[in-house]
């Protein structure tokens, strides 16, 4: 592979994309990939200070101000390690990127989606993902899965969730070729074996063409 390959993984709370994120890790790695595994918000440390704010901050945070601070994270996020990464030639899987800002503050908190998407443009900096697999789940399965102990995020109430849920399924449809829609109500192996075979199929036809 002359080029890395960017992979988000994407979806609800509750609806076991981390999970399959190591289980590809553990694949790729054995299959000889040089793979390296990330996450959003919080992957660096100042990710990590601006992760503890938006998941366990106890006071009111104004919906835009929850906006730029995802923003700011992505920024420093892509330029300091996942361009980096993809410039050396290896795999990223990204948990969470551009799209779960559109789903969350875009559908469920009902801010505007052009916007969100022209400042998810600048904070990216032309780094698109070569592959985004959405994991989709029922909203009641995720937050039963999700469990009493909710972060700030997970312990909106279900209409928000449904509308994020519906935000996902309509980026989905607005670009097919990027964002692969899995059902993530199946068991953990089922799921696996169809993000399995999806990562497979498009890394195979990209050292294929040589890209």
């Amino acid at each position: 592979m002359t080029k890395g390959f960017f992979i988000t993984f994407e979806g609800a709370d509750g609806s076991g994309k981390t999970t399959q994120l190591n289980k590809i890790k553990d694949l790729l790695e054995e299959e000889g990939f040089d793979v390296v595994v990330t996450r959003e918000p919080g992957a660096l440390l100042i990710g990590e200070k601006i992760r503890e704010i938006l998941l366990h901050h106890e006071e009111h945070i104004a919906d835009r101000c929850e906006m730029f601070l995802f923003l700011a994270d992505r920024a420093q996020h892509v330029e300091e390690f996942i361009k980096p990464a993809l410039e050396e030639g290896k795999i990223v899987l990204c948990d969470r990127y551009t799209d779960s800002t559109i789903a969350y503050q875009g559908y469920g908190r009902n801010q505007n989606i052009k916007l969100l998407t022209d400042l998810n443009n600048i904070a990216i900096n032309g780094m698109v993902p070569d592959l985004t697999l959405l994991f989709d789940v029922s909203t009641e399965t995720a937050m039963q899965r999700v469990g009493e102990e909710k972060d700030r995020m997970e312990s909106i109430g279900a209409d928000f969730h449904k509308r994020v849920r519906n935000g996902y399924l309509e980026l989905q449809r607005k670009e097919p070729e990027r964002i692969k829609l899995i059902n993530a109500n199946n068991s953990i192996e089922n799921v696996y074996n169809n993000t399995k075979n999806i990562i497979l199929d498009l890394i195979t036809h990209k050292e294929e063409k040589g890209v």
